[in-house]
């Protein structure tokens, strides 16, 4: 079993329906609590573990990315509201600042490999460091790369700062250092090479704050109209996604500075 914490309605049957589909691996359990009442015990039988699962982009990225499914990690991308630019910027005061929840769990079950992404603003950079500060007071090695969507082909930007964990005395641990000092928060050039990855098709929509962005120019996305079943709901979770593709050449990079 894999287990996805998932505290909206919405986007946890998603998880459920993509498990079910074979779109993600499975078979899942999704916890629809808040990270705050999740114990260490109730996670004791599950090799994988996602938090903040949302519509199971970690998980697929994990997928594309070749990570075996028995394989143990732990994955997060907690809220990005309290540190993003177009937030209330309360930052640590905000009540959506779930660091501290997640960290408890990591530190009282210690998974070996944990992966997370959060904004990268410049807030976001500053709760990235005490990200690192924490982990490695928990026995943890970290590293992190500063990566956008529109490296891989997307028709957005979507910068995120993604990061890795590996628990000391991992043999692996001293080539990941190796690796954060030279690799950390840049891009590998290879990644900055558009791919034909189904994001190529994309239009310019006017927006109702006056500006113009691309959208992919797929059937789901026509007519953007009020009466779409779901629609709501479908741009609330796509909102708070991380791009998979992204995610996946994070991985593919640090498993290999791992292995």
């Amino acid at each position: 079993m894999i287990y996805h914490n998932e505290i909206e309605r919405f986007p946890a049957q998603w998880l459920r329906n993509l498990a079910d589909a074979g779109h993600i691996d499975g078979p899942a359990h999704v916890d629809e609590r808040s990270i705050v009442d999740v114990q260490p015990d109730d996670l004791a039988d599950y090799t994988q573990c996602h938090f903040f699962a949302g519509i199971g982009g970690w998980s697929y990225a994990l997928k594309i990315a070749g990570w075996p499914s028995d394989r143990p990690v732990w994955t997060g991308s907690c809220p990005c509201q309290p540190f993003s630019v177009a937030g209330k910027g309360r930052g640590t005061d905000d009540e959506r600042h779930l660091w501290p929840a997640f960290a408890r769990l990591i530190g009282e079950c210690q998974p070996p490999i944990v992966l997370g992404e959060q904004v990268a603003s410049a807030d976001g950079r500053d709760w990235l460091a005490g990200v690192f500060t924490d982990l490695e007071r928990l026995g943890y090695a970290v590293a992190g790369a500063d990566l956008c969507a529109a490296g891989v082909g997307a028709p957005h930007i979507r910068q995120r700062l993604y990061w890795g964990a590996v628990r000391l005395g991992n043999s692996s641990v001293s080539r990941l250092e190796g690796w954060r000092e030279n690799a950390a928060f840049k891009t590998r050039p290879e990644w900055l090479v558009s791919r034909s990855n189904g994001f190529a098709d994309s239009v310019w929509h006017e927006c109702l704050d006056g500006k113009a962005r691309r959208i992919p120019a797929e059937p789901a996305f026509f007519p953007l109209a009020h009466g779409i079943p779901g629609r709501v709901g479908q741009l609330r979770a796509y909102g708070n996604a991380i791009v998979p593709q992204v995610a996946a050449q994070f991985v593919t990079a640090f498993m290999e500075a791992i292995q």
